[in-house]
């Protein structure tokens, strides 16, 4: 099996002065995980990197350069998840730390947990050796901006200004032994609720991996998502008609029909191919497809 790997950085309307910045981004990110791929090592481990330099890179919407909550703090959810066991990791509302997907990387199969939440996970990523930074550390500017026109204004995101938000990352890939993972992190929406806590960390909603079908991962507004459970959806209907391509257009139809939802999503079937479609005016992304030796990154247009 040649492996194959997808990372997106979110589906939003990224403006144009930001578009060659998110393709590359998406671009380092899936040459990073393709990399570890060739190296021999797991689909999950490819999938974390990538999501990893991602949260590093502030062009995105996660680790470095995520958004604030109504009180000023950054709020962090991943979850990650591994085909062959349907085993998965998964922090939420965490602060003080880089990189997230890492930590949740650190929950996945162990006993008796699968997801924790604010301190707990705090606690939890200290105790696995991660280092505080502070909240000044993640933050590139915008933030601040935005943070300071809610606090004179008191105005909540909308749909409308959904669409112009930087959103989720996201990765997933197959190894050379024909083993799914998928990867999910981001700060989500500006000026949430405290303690709000949107798809990516929950299973089936901002990621699923099952190595008999592949592994999915999902962007966009968290509560349209989970209510459909998106990543679970695209994945069941690509175990019907085996095309990720198509399956990735019919789980959006799902979440635009049912439930008036934005989003888009990522996907890598059990044979290597790549899948990928969104609602939203723009979704940044890039793959290397195996089996065909096939390489992209740009910004997918609707």
């Amino acid at each position: 099996m040649k492996p194959s790997i997808a990372v997106h950085g979110g589906a939003w309307d990224i403006p144009d002065g930001l578009v060659e910045r998110n393709i590359r981004g998406c671009e380092r990110a899936a040459a990073i995980g393709h990399d570890v791929l060739e190296s021999g090592a797991s689909a999950l481990d490819a999938a974390v990197e990538a999501v990893a330099s991602m949260e590093d890179d502030p062009s995105f919407n996660a680790g470095v350069g995520a958004v604030l909550n109504q009180k000023g703090r950054v709020e962090l959810d991943a979850m990650v998840m591994e085909g062959a066991s349907l085993k998965f990791g998964a922090v939420a509302a965490i602060q003080y730390m880089r990189n997230p997907i890492r930590v949740a990387k650190t929950v996945l199969g162990k006993s008796g947990r699968s997801l924790i939440i604010g301190d707990g996970a705090i606690a939890h990523a200290e105790a696995s050796g991660f280092a505080r930074c502070r909240t000044e550390d993640l933050l590139v500017g915008r933030e601040l901006d935005d943070y300071q026109e809610f606090l004179r204004t008191g105005v909540m995101r909308t749909r409308r200004h959904f669409a112009g938000e930087a959103d989720t990352v996201g990765a997933c890939a197959i190894d050379c032994e024909g083993h799914v993972a998928c990867a999910t992190s981001t700060g989500g929406i500006p000026r949430k609720h405290p303690g709000r806590v949107g798809d990516s960390p929950l299973v089936g909603c901002g990621g699923y991996a099952d190595d008999r079908v592949g592994a999915a991962s999902a962007t966009g507004w968290g509560e349209q998502i989970m209510s459909v459970v998106l990543s679970k959806t695209a994945l069941d209907l690509l175990a019907q008609h085996t095309d990720p391509m198509q399956s990735s257009m019919d789980a959006l139809r799902v979440l635009e029909d049912r439930v008036n939802g934005l989003g888009g999503i990522i996907m890598v079937s059990n044979d290597g191919r790549i899948g990928l479609h969104h609602n939203t005016p723009r979704m940044a992304f890039a793959f290397v497809e195996g089996p065909t030796d096939r390489r992209r990154a740009a910004i997918s247009i609707r």
